[in-house]
């Protein structure tokens, strides 16, 4: 058996071995190079600072500016009224003396280009006996017009200028059996003359029944509306949000001797309507 001799002890056994130290050697480069760039990183976060914390109040102010600079979107009305706007005419008459007066009588209402051909669907009420008629469109052309086709029995009249603007714009005609009460409902018209006037609300009843002021006609199947409508809206287009014509104004309801609107106005569906112009029903 051989005994291995016990390690040396004292001073000489502490020093390191000579591949300790090479390895040391190799090392030392990497350590200096390790501590200059923790002082460097050290250096320059003294001297570059970073970015302040957010806040809660810079989270909010943040939020606030961005929702202050988003521009809303257009109201439904303001499209619905553009989308008809170039359509509407405004219809003045001269009637022919009565009650007692010597001059003829003028009258007012609206009207809503439908076709190409620039046929005007409007009341009947609005230019039946008249003894002159003139349109005035939306973009100022002015004319006289004649009654090409009429339907009585729903207060519906089709008129067509005599000369007629370059440009005709047709309305574009909606689905009337798609209404549903409560559904936004949009009159566009010229109220006693103040033309291109826009009035918002809801169909507020459906297949309503009228009887015609001094006459034994009754209408039958009619929109009931509360946006508001007076003198001089008759013959004007009834209109939902997406800006198409469901209706033709005819009346208004008011328990007075005064024709002012107090909350029940009252529209043919476009599909019995646009059958006096020859256009199809749904």
């Amino acid at each position: 058996m051989t005994i291995e001799p016990p390690p040396p002890s004292g001073p000489d056994s502490a020093r390191p071995t000579a591949s300790q130290r090479l390895r040391s050697a190799r090392l030392a480069p990497f350590a200096a190079g390790a501590v200059v760039a923790l002082l460097a990183v050290a250096v320059y976060g003294v001297l570059v600072p970073g970015p302040p914390r957010l806040t809660q109040r810079d989270v909010d102010d943040t939020v606030a500016n961005a929702l202050a600079s988003v521009t809303p979107a257009p109201a439904f009305s303001e499209l619905v009224f553009q989308s008809v706007r170039p359509s509407l005419v405004l219809i003045q008459t001269k009637q022919p003396p009565g009650n007692g007066t010597l001059d003829n009588e003028r009258g007012l209402g609206s009207g809503v280009v439908v076709t190409l051909a620039g046929d005007i669907l409007t009341s009947l009420h609005v230019v039946e006996g008249a003894t002159e008629i003139e349109v005035t469109f939306a973009d100022g052309t002015t004319s006289t017009a004649q009654i090409i086709a009429s339907q009585p029995e729903n207060d519906i009249a089709v008129v067509r200028a005599d000369q007629p603007p370059e440009e005709i714009v047709p309305a574009t005609l909606g689905n009337p059996g798609a209404v549903r009460q409560g559904s936004e409902a949009y009159a566009i018209g010229n109220p006693f003359g103040l033309t291109g006037s826009v009035s918002a609300g809801v169909i507020s009843g459906l297949d309503r029944s009228f009887k015609m002021q001094n006459s034994d006609r009754i209408l039958h199947g009619l929109i009931q509306i509360d946006a508001a409508v007076n003198p001089g809206n008759s013959g004007g287009p009834l209109v939902n949000r997406e800006g198409l014509v469901i209706g033709i104004v005819t009346a208004l309801i008011n328990p007075t001797e005064d024709e002012v609107f107090v909350g029940i106005g009252l529209a043919v569906p476009i599909d019995v309507a646009g059958g006096a112009a020859g256009l199809p029903p749904y």
